[in-house]
């Protein structure tokens, strides 16, 4: 496998670990805390190749205008693009790496075209966030449309990405013990200024243009269809007797009235069906589905199977 490896170009001395999850559940904000778990000084993150806060070669996909666009460049899907990181890497002597994408197929997609190995250890974002933390995020993302670059705002001032800086924001990774964090909480005591043991990071936060143009001009008519076809694709035992949506101020509500089998436990359908539509629908148009309200009128007895004749 070495040898193939050798003779294919692919860079075998350098350790990859890969940091994967949904886009817009914050794997850029902690990408600094799993790198740190694991001594990596390097990550690459959306096109860009960065040591220390600090950006060394690449492109960022957060300046492209259209959302396909921003996954082309995150893919490297330019050769120019990824021949310049993949010279970066050998050129800084870089021996321990770590890649994010939304999952294990993208980062090894990545690390191929980069020559370089597969990872060794895949982190998911749902290792080190909690529900409540990726949501936060996700809101974010879909309501603000802020993004995260792990870089010093004077990385991004200084460059092309000025057009997209909102503001940057300092995360503090204190090493002192847990139960004094404990302790200041409930004491109310004033958190002192960070001391030698205690490392920064900065990152930029930025609004690219096809994150501020995202929620797209759509008439309530082409989502009622959509959602239709979601759910006849998911259980075409559903039937959907009436649907209405309308806008709130972070997305759209949807008010689903159907009828389910008569042999399902409504509650779990229910819900599954509700977390389905919305996934989908946010997937695949990058809206956000504030809420989606089902009433059940009808239950239909089961589907009778024709009997065999002997």
């Amino acid at each position: 496998m070495e040898f193939i490896k050798e003779l294919l170009g692919i860079n075998t001395k350098i350790s990859v670990f890969a940091f994967y999850g949904p886009s817009g559940t914050g794997k850029s904000f902690r990408a600094k805390l799993v790198a740190q778990k694991y001594g990596i000084k390097v990550i690459i993150d959306d096109g860009l190749l960065i040591q220390d806060d600090e950006i060394l070669a690449g492109r960022s996909a957060k300046l492209e205008k259209n959302y396909m666009g921003a996954v082309r460049v995150a893919l490297f899907d330019d050769k120019e693009h990824r021949d310049s990181v993949a010279r970066a890497i050998v050129y800084n002597k870089i021996k321990k790496i770590m890649i994010l994408g939304t999952s294990e197929k993208m980062v090894n997609k990545i690390a191929m075209r980069l020559q370089l190995p597969l990872p060794e250890k895949y982190v998911r974002i749902e290792d080190i966030a909690t529900p409540e933390q990726m949501e936060e995020a996700r809101r974010s993302r879909q309501i603000e449309g802020k993004h995260v670059i792990p870089v010093r705002a004077y990385e991004v001032k200084d460059r092309t990405y000025s057009k997209i800086f909102v503001k940057s924001i300092r995360v503090s990774l204190a090493r002192r013990k847990f139960i004094m964090g404990i302790l200041e909480k409930l004491l109310g005591v004033k958190k002192s200024a960070p001391s030698q043991n205690t490392k920064l990071f900065e990152k930029s936060v930025v609004s690219p243009s096809f994150s501020r143009t995202a929620r797209k001009d759509i008439s309530h008519a082409v989502l009622a269809r959509m959602t239709s076809n979601l759910i006849n694709g998911y259980n075409s035992r559903v039937r959907v007797k009436k649907l209405s949506v309308r806008n709130s101020k972070a997305g759209y509500i949807f008010a689903l009235v159907v009828d389910l089998p008569m042999d399902c436990h409504l509650t779990q359908m229910s819900q599954e069906l509700k977390n389905y539509v919305i996934q989908m629908i946010e997937k695949e148009s990058g809206m956000f589905i504030e809420e989606i309200y089902i009433v059940i009128d009808k239950l239909l007895p089961p589907v009778r199977q024709p009997e065999l004749t002997a």
